[in-house]
């Protein structure tokens, strides 16, 4: 099993920057893809970013040019770097992986950390 905990989010006006992190811990073989979800309220999951073992990035429209996904692949860590930050980037972030286990490839999600970005 994976375990996946995110930290970074918060309250921050428009314009400024936050950058998130997620760690992945547990039992496991190998991690391929981690990426980032988020949710709003009222809204459903939208895909942000994500990123191969490669290093190769995956971003939505609404973030390219803002957004920066980036991992550490010999401490599992995967980070996204929020700036220019917008009141619809607001959402609660959640961290997903692609991870190979005794029970096979799934995804594994985190609990998630909220981004407040206010006017």
């Amino acid at each position: 099993q994976v375990q996946l905990e995110e930290s970074g989010g918060g309250l921050v006006q428009a314009g400024e920057s936050l950058r998130l992190s997620c760690a992945a811990s547990g039992t496991y073989f190998n991690i391929n893809v981690m990426g980032w979800y988020r949710q709003a309220p009222g809204k459903q999951r939208e895909f942000v970013a994500s990123i191969t073992t490669g290093g190769n990035p995956t971003y939505a429209d609404s973030v390219k040019g803002r957004f920066t996904v980036s991992r550490d692949n010999t401490n599992n860590l995967v980070y996204l770097q929020m700036n220019s930050l917008k009141p619809e980037d607001t959402a609660k972030y959640c961290c997903r992986v692609d991870a190979r286990t005794n029970w096979g490839l799934r995804d594994y999600w985190g609990q998630g950390t909220q981004v407040t970005v206010s006017a």
